[in-house]
């Protein structure tokens, strides 16, 4: 969700597909980074039987955020638009949102719907948090690119 919050800013921040898709790899890999050490150190705290591989459990939310991370700036790779870029972005986090709550619902045995809207709705509001805040920062800071 934070990347999609940090593309949106990045986008009417910076107006430049190449600037936005660089930003948001660097803020993704990073993050990638950050949410693998987390799930280490979390799955090493773990005790008993139920105990998993820290290592193994790290590298699968790595492996799996940076697929994400790449998903979610392909568009900007490709395309010049940067508002066309923002929207594909935003329907490509969707998707994901969707196949990860369906996955959950199946093996939960939840709603599907209630999860998948409560986090698409979350995930957006921050993206459009974010948007709004990138366009006070170009604005506040008068950057131009």
């Amino acid at each position: 969700m934070e990347l999609t919050g940090a593309l949106a800013g990045f986008t009417l921040a910076l107006q430049n597909t190449s600037l936005i898709a660089l930003t948001g790899l660097i803020t993704g890999i990073a993050a990638a980074f950050s949410m693998a050490t987390s799930e280490y150190l979390s799955k090493k705290a773990e005790e008993g039987e139920d105990a998993k591989n820290p290592l193994r459990a790290a590298l699968y939310t790595g492996v799996a955020y940076l697929i994400t991370v790449f998903a979610l700036i392909a568009p900007y790779l490709i395309l010049d638009n940067f508002y066309v870029c923002l929207a594909i972005t935003l329907a490509i986090a969707i998707l994901i949102i969707a196949a990860f709550n369906y996955y959950i619902a199946v093996a939960r045995g939840q709603s599907f719907k209630r999860r998948f809207l409560e986090m698409a709705g979350i995930s957006l509001g921050v993206t459009a948090l974010s948007f709004g805040i990138g366009w006070l920062a170009r604005q506040f800071l008068g950057v131009e690119i």
